[in-house]
């Protein structure tokens, strides 16, 4: 357990920090399940309707540094591809 108070105190900045994270990540999620859905369900224009909500979603998620720029640059990519291919 930290003794000194700026180590307590980065200590509570990371206990906040994960949380809000945690949140970003799991309305990312949310947003990428309503796409794959839609995909699934093979109606091209409710895909593309949830590719466009969740799309900036995702970009927000690389500006808040909860995912790496590659890796949402890759999904986004994808699900294009699978919505293209309907």
């Amino acid at each position: 357990m930290a003794n000194h108070p700026s180590a307590e105190k980065r200590i509570r900045q990371t206990e906040r920090r994960t949380d809000v994270n945690r949140a970003r990540m799991s309305r990312i999620r949310t947003f990428v399940k309503k796409i794959e859905t839609a995909i699934s369900s093979g109606d091209k224009n409710a895909a593309k309707q949830a590719f466009a909500e969740g799309a900036p979603e995702l970009q927000r998620g690389v500006g808040k540094g909860v995912l790496h720029h590659r890796t949402v640059s890759r999904k986004l990519s994808r699900l294009s591809a699978r919505i293209k291919a309907l």
